[in-house]
């Protein structure tokens, strides 16, 4: 089943020093650069149209609409934002694609800048991920030093200056004008629009902010052509994606394959579910996602199947859970960290979330009342739709399909006065070993 696979982004992950220079450009790397410079920033941007590359950030916005909508005719200097700061839980898909390739970010990044007239671009990355920052600057430094970045770049008379941004740590900051926030030095929280960004954004200027994958995606659409790269995927889904794998699986990992492929197809090529035990939920996106169960292992993996299915299809974060998970236990997890990483800026956000926690908490042990089902879908709809972000609303998806899906296990914890996958009183657990 190897031949599913498409590894473009991941080609030279395997590679001695793939984060190197002289790795990056013995495998083609800067070629579509001096492509892109040869081509009119309008036909690159027209490109990208055709090709149909949607945000890699979990939107999926079309990628060339979005630069299309940067005003060419505004004096202000227009800039160029790589949304780096992956902290959705379950998402590791940029992470390390920036530490084992670095160079297709920065290609990506001096392509996109030139398509859309920018001379300035910043890399935002989450402020944890140290070892990451560090290759990232190294990588700038590599190209500065070898003449793809700085001033007349490849002899085209184009400039270009590059600034890698480490955060303060919040994973509000994956929201696109709570980043640029962060990067004007305020405290990261959402900005209100209209003005959208690519009319006022950073030092309220036009601005362009997309995703690691999307930038990354960018030279191998330019060097290989637009129709290479719409071959592949569906029809309104097109090309390829970084599937992460992680959980109960037998081999975790990151698997490249086009939009469209299927859950059951990515945990074949990892290995099956983790021996002796069966699927029994799992994200399609990341934890902000609506969860989905076995039943919806042959639903393709693309923006427009997943959203039918009820979910969506967000950073194609894959976590497998098996039947040992407790889903009241997780979803009480997933809900803690949306209530601890919220600004605060908005009440359905900052108290929803809250109370969220107090009622889940309190049916996770079971000493909660089956009344508290609807209490917590009431409070979840009084949140989605409501807050300022997109935060508030991916606290609820977990929520609410959990619910959908498992209202028994609820109800089990009330009868049990307890979560029956305890390992104290759960036979399950008694039978494995609480050591698993």
């Amino acid at each position: 089943m190897a031949d599913t696979l498409t590894p473009v982004l991941t080609a030279d992950w395997a590679e001695k020093q793939s984060w190197k220079l002289a790795t990056y450009e013995r495998a083609g790397g800067y070629r579509a650069l001096d492509k892109a410079l040869s081509m009119a920033p309008d036909d690159i941007i027209a490109a990208v149209k055709d090709s149909g590359l949607r945000g890699r950030g979990g939107a999926g916005f079309p990628t060339g609409m979005k630069w299309g909508f940067i005003p060419q005719d505004n004096p202000n200097p227009k800039y160029l934002v790589v949304n780096a700061d992956e902290s959705e839980p379950g998402t590791c898909k940029d992470i390390p694609l920036m530490m084992a390739s670095p160079h297709t970010l920065v290609e990506g990044v001096i392509i996109s800048s030139f398509a859309i007239r920018a001379n300035q671009a910043f890399i935002y990355i989450r402020g944890e991920v140290v070892h990451v920052i560090r290759r990232v600057q190294a990588a700038v430094a590599e190209a500065y030093a070898a003449g793809h970045l700085g001033r007349d770049i490849h002899g085209s008379g184009y400039d270009l200056e590059v600034i890698v941004h480490a955060g303060a740590g919040a994973y509000i900051c994956g929201e696109e004008t709570a980043l640029l926030e962060g990067l004007e030095g305020r405290r990261g929280q959402p900005r209100l629009r209209p003005p959208f960004p690519a009319v006022a954004g950073l030092y309220a200027s036009p601005t362009v902010i997309n995703n690691v994958e999307s930038i990354a995606s960018v030279p191998s659409i330019i060097g290989n052509g637009a129709e290479w790269f719409a071959s592949m995927g569906t029809e309104k889904s097109k090309g390829f994606g970084i599937f992460s794998l992680s959980g109960h699986v037998a081999n975790p990992g990151q698997y490249e394959a086009p939009l469209g492929t299927t859950l059951r197809t990515l945990i074949d090529l990892a290995g099956g579910v983790r021996n002796g035990h069966e699927l029994k939920f799992w994200t399609p996106g990341g934890s902000s996602t609506p969860i989905l169960t076995a039943e919806h292992l042959d639903v393709p993996l693309d923006f427009e199947a997943v959203g039918a299915a009820g979910s969506m299809l967000g950073t194609r974060a894959l976590q497998i859970f098996d039947e040992t998970t407790c889903v009241v236990r997780a979803v009480l997890r997933w809900t803690e960290f949306y209530k601890h990483e919220s600004c605060g800026k908005c009440t359905p956000c900052r108290e929803g979330t809250y109370w969220l926690v107090q009622v889940l908490t309190k049916l996770e042990n079971g000493t909660g009342a089956e009344g508290d089902l609807e209490v917590l879908l009431d409070q979840c709809d009084n949140i989605l739709g409501r807050a300022f972000c997109a935060l508030g609303d991916g606290a609820t998806g977990p929520i609410t399909s959990s619910i959908a899906y498992f209202r028994e296990e609820y109800l089990e914890h009330l009868s049990n006065h307890g979560c029956p996958f305890d390992p104290a009183a759960s036979t399950l657990f008694a039978a494995e070993g609480a050591g698993r």
